[in-house]
């Protein structure tokens, strides 16, 4: 049987995650050692496979880097990484442009950081432009470094979204944003709450399956 890190908590099922390489198996305080095992026995063939992609991708992180004069994308499009006197990183004619004689990882640092700059403006207009067509006023937005989500809706209505999102083009940035936006009407994925994404993107299907493909791809390259 594969080896298992085990988290108990107060939760009542039994869950699996493949994280890094490794299986983790939260479980409910009180739950036998026993059924855990066999819990995780069952589902042997499914995990195996997991691990295996999950340390593919890892190692696909590990051997990605930056280096001056990369493209990398912005809103769809590739723009290169150049070398800037100064201190100062940012984003101008079509150039991400950082401090010169960075390490590998500190381009991917710098780079982050115009990211979220990008992201904070750009996804900000976006939500303007589609609460007006909504007819939802959203309390604040902001940009956080979430992997997993793109974006998030509070009850306070408050929205998150992730700066990795500015990577995508901006049909796939609207989608998200038009999500987000409609769990201000409607909290759940309810058909209702279907109903108000399809009425503003009628194609959003479309979208979500390239949305998905573009998070394998961020996986892949690590960020």
């Amino acid at each position: 049987m594969t080896n298992y890190s085990l988290i108990r908590s107060n939760r009542k099922t039994l869950a699996l995650y493949i994280i890094n390489g490794i299986l983790e198996v939260r479980a409910p305080l009180k739950f036998p050692k026993q059924e855990i095992d066999k819990f995780v026995l069952s589902k042997e063939k499914w995990i195996k496979s997991k691990l295996t992609k999950s340390i593919e991708n890892k190692n696909k992180s590990e051997s990605f880097k930056l280096q001056y004069g990369d493209l990398i994308t912005y809103r769809g499009k590739s723009y290169p990484i150049v070398a800037k006197r100064g201190n100062r990183a940012g984003f101008e004619n079509g150039e991400f442009f950082i401090p010169p004689d960075l390490s590998s990882e500190r381009i991917r640092s710098a780079c982050e950081v115009v990211y979220i700059l990008l992201a904070k403006h750009d996804i900000t207009q976006k939500v303007l432009h589609y609460s007006k067509q909504m007819n939802v006023k959203p309390i604040a937005v902001k940009i956080n470094s979430a992997k997993t989500r793109w974006g998030s809706c509070s009850t306070r209505k408050t929205l998150n979204f992730s700066w990795r999102l500015i990577v995508a083009d901006d049909d796939l940035i609207d989608y998200v944003v038009v999500h987000e936006l409609a769990h201000m009407i409607q909290m759940n994925h309810s058909k209702l709450f279907w109903d108000i994404v399809e009425k503003v993107l009628p194609d959003f299907k479309h979208r979500e399956k390239r949305l998905k493909e573009l998070q394998r791809k961020l996986t892949q390259e690590g960020w």
